[in-house]
């Protein structure tokens, strides 16, 4: 029959292993946990690099770059550069994930159709159609050419380029007279005088005024003082 010495003997080796045993799972799972957490790294911002330059930055991280074959047009992305990545910047990745990229084709062109000698109106429309878009306007006036119409743009036509600036004449400036004041005058004469200076004049008749001859402008439109021009109306109310 066995002693209790050694009874005893044996279970403290049985402790003793057992507390060795949990100590090393303990220390297994800190080390697994940590050599996971390791293998795990922050994908970086790659929109706006070249190719060469995202494959640097992702190996140095343990990731490596998968090119997706579409290219898209962006206006605010250079042609061969990084528009749009996957997963985004920020997100964990473990260490040997491929993060998908897709390259700009740079901003999307078309080509410039024939603008000159339309009007303004008709010019952006066809911009609008074909898909281009409107720079810069400048103007000018002059004579020589149709008022609102296209002059002179940038590029020509027929050349690829995503917008185009146009050249307008807004046409000679309009002279403007002072409108004088033509109350108590005989209306007669003085739609003679007006229309003979291109104006366009309208006479309406009125109620008698007492100690007003007939005839005499009493009311005008516009007023006397207002700068008019040969378009504008001129209307005078008279006396019967």
């Amino acid at each position: 029959m066995p002693s209790r010495s050694g009874v005893w003997s044996f279970g403290r080796l049985l402790l003793l292993a057992a507390a060795l045993g949990g100590t090393f799972l303990l220390f297994f799972g800190v080390a697994l946990r940590v050599a996971l957490r390791a293998r795990v790294v922050q994908v970086p911002p790659l929109v706006g690099k070249t190719v060469n330059d995202a494959s640097q930055t992702l190996g140095a991280l343990g990731l490596t770059l998968r090119i997706d074959p579409t290219r898209r047009p962006d206006p605010n992305v250079t042609a061969n550069h990084i528009m749009l990545q996957d997963p985004p910047a920020g997100a964990a990745a473990r260490s040997q994930r491929s993060i998908r990229v897709w390259l700009s084709a740079g901003p999307r062109t078309t080509t410039v159709p024939e603008l000159i000698g339309q009007t303004e109106r008709t010019a952006r429309i066809r911009m609008e159609q074909d898909g281009v878009e409107l720079g810069s306007v400048s103007e000018f006036r002059s004579p020589d050419y149709a008022a609102d119409a296209v002059v002179s743009q940038d590029p020509p036509p027929a050349v690829k380029a995503p917008k185009v600036s146009l050249l307008l004449n807004r046409g000679e400036a309009s002279v403007t007279y002072v409108m004088p004041d033509v109350i108590g005058m005989d209306g007669n004469r003085v739609s003679d005088a007006l229309r003979a200076q291109g104006f366009r004049v309208t006479i309406t008749g009125s109620q008698p005024y007492p100690g007003i001859p007939p005839d005499t402008v009493v009311r005008q439109q516009p007023q006397g003082g207002f700068r008019v021009a040969a378009s504008d109306p001129i209307s005078l109310e008279v006396s019967r």
